[in-house]
């Protein structure tokens, strides 16, 4: 088994649990990449980073809220994650 199975594995157990850890995480991430890239301006470019992190942020968020199946929830979670990461690395290097 892979790290990433055996992660979807414990996520989709303790869903309830993920959920919240998520939903601040997923959050908390958003906010600070939305925080670095309008710190640098409000161009084009930084609205439409902007609008990439609040998307993928919502579309994390929704999907608890409408009780999807856990995989899907799981691997929203990654995305948000990881491209709120690259959006505050990006934005820093810039």
């Amino acid at each position: 088994m892979t790290t990433f199975s055996k992660l979807q594995n414990d996520f989709t157990h303790n869903i309830m649990g993920y959920s919240a850890l998520g939903i601040i995480l997923s959050t908390c991430l958003g906010s600070v990449a939305v925080f670095s890239v309008l710190h640098f301006g409000h161009g084009l470019a930084q609205m439409l980073l902007v609008m990439v992190s609040v998307i993928l942020c919502s579309l994390h968020n929704a999907a608890i809220l409408t009780v999807q199946k856990p995989q899907l929830i799981f691997k929203l979670l990654g995305v948000s994650i990881v491209s709120s990461i690259l959006i505050i690395a990006g934005s820093l290097v810039i």
